[in-house]
């Protein structure tokens, strides 16, 4: 039994939020309710939120050439935080806690709402990005006109 410590802790992970729900209840009194309630209201907030912005986060990702696994984590992140809030208990709000505040999941949603958390997006033009130089360096022109096609003799 390689991995009985994880199951041990698995199963016993409700006993011990229950366990620092009543010492925690026993110290601070019935703002435990309050705190529980809020962290809840939190948590299905986040999840609510996260559940419509992924899709956009992904295609953004997708759209810039950006590997989307960097996006699919930090939406994953926020996902697991939102479910450990609704989760009643204080250790799970820490975790929840912690998940949220990891460095990169908030950075660039504060300075640029449309730019997904945990790119590799540099803030740069089109041509810098791509490393490809503008068609016509001297500045393009269009002629508007009348546009008629002519068969090609090749393609008989």
């Amino acid at each position: 039994m390689r991995f009985g410590w994880v199951v041990l802790l698995m199963l016993s992970f409700p006993v011990l939020e229950a366990v620092g729900i009543f010492w925690v209840a026993d110290k601070i009194g019935a703002w435990v309710l309050l705190w529980l309630l809020l962290a809840a209201i939190a948590g299905v907030s986040l999840i609510r939120f996260e559940r419509v912005a992924w899709g956009a986060r992904m295609a953004f990702s997708m759209q810039s050439g950006v590997n989307p696994m960097s996006s699919l984590f930090a939406s994953g992140r926020i996902l697991l935080a939102g479910g450990l809030l609704v989760f009643p208990g204080f250790i799970s709000d820490v975790i929840a806690l912690v998940l949220l505040l990891i460095p990169g999941t908030w950075d660039k949603r504060k300075t640029d709402p449309l730019h997904p958390a945990n790119d590799d997006v540099p803030s740069a033009t089109w041509e810098e990005h791509t490393n490809v130089a503008p068609s016509c360096p001297s500045g393009c022109k269009t002629i508007d006109g009348e546009f008629k096609r002519e068969p090609d003799d090749l393609q008989r």
